[in-house]
Parts: C-alpha cells; sequence; structure tokens
C-alpha cells in the first residue's frame, strides 16, 4: 500500500495510538498533536477528497466525530472543539481525514484573513445565486 492514510486506518503502519476503529473509520491520535487529544478520523478505504465518499462511510465518520467530541469536551474540559479537513492540494496525507481538536481560550489556533483579499464580500448574493442554480440542477 503507497498510501501512508491507507497504511495508519488499516493497522499497518507502527506506534499509531488507535482510540477507536470499525469496518469503515479508524481514529486515531495526530501524532503532531495542536492540543492534546487532537485526534484524526480516517476511512479504510482510500478517498482523497469528502466528496469522493460513499454515504455509509461520510455518515460512519460524522457519527464518529460526534463521538470523539462529546468525548473529549469530559476529559480535557476544552472551551471547545474545532473539527476540520482540508482537500485538494491542501490534503497533506493525500488521504481523506478530518480532524477533532480540542480549543482553548489563547491556544493560538487561528482562522485568519486571507493574505490577499479577493472582494467576495462583495459578490455574496451573485455567489448564493450560483451556488443554488448548481444545487438545483443535480
Amino acid at each position: 500500500m503507497d498510501c501512508l492514510g491507507c497504511r495508519i486506518s488499516n493497522g499497518m503502519e507502527p506506534n499509531v495510538n488507535i482510540i477507536f476503529e470499525n469496518e469503515l473509520i479508524a481514529c486515531v491520535l495526530d501524532i503532531a498533536p495542536f492540543n492534546e487529544g487532537h485526534t484524526l478520523i480516517l476511512p479504510k478505504q482510500h478517498f482523497w477528497d469528502v466528496e469522493d465518499m460513499d454515504t455509509g462511510t461520510a455518515h460512519c465518520i460524522m457519527d464518529t466525530s460526534m463521538k470523539i467530541s462529546k468525548i473529549l469536551k469530559q476529559i480535557f474540559q476544552p472551551d471547545g472543539i474545532s473539527i476540520c479537513q482540508n482537500g485538494g492540494v491542501f490534503n497533506d496525507l493525500t488521504h481523506y481525514h478530518m480532524h477533532i481538536i480540542p480549543r482553548y481560550k489563547g491556544d493560538g489556533f487561528t482562522w485568519s484573513e486571507p493574505l490577499f483579499p479577493n472582494g467576495a464580500e462583495k459578490r455574496l448574493r451573485g455567489t448564493r445565486d450560483r451556488i443554488v442554480n448548481a444545487l438545483n440542477s443535480l
């Protein structure tokens, strides 16, 4: 298996801290956690992006994210939880994975403003129309 994400999710990588798994997914502790408890949910089947997944796997990932979030809140009492996934060229693992990150005020985790503003806020109505039209044509 050439894909690191496939190897991790299928138990083929050494020293992986699996906290939960079933036939569709594996949940592992991130090896470079932003905060303690930072968890990755990976499907056992190879998918690059969220839209590539079958609905069963997608639902399993979402259901599991809810369970893991609840447990992380119980154990670590964070101020909140961030859930994120990076797709396309931003998917550094080249295998779909969802991050569940316990968050604390002042922890330094940021969602920043764009480095190069592009005026998207001035095109909200047109953007909405484009997306609604595309959704209606499905």
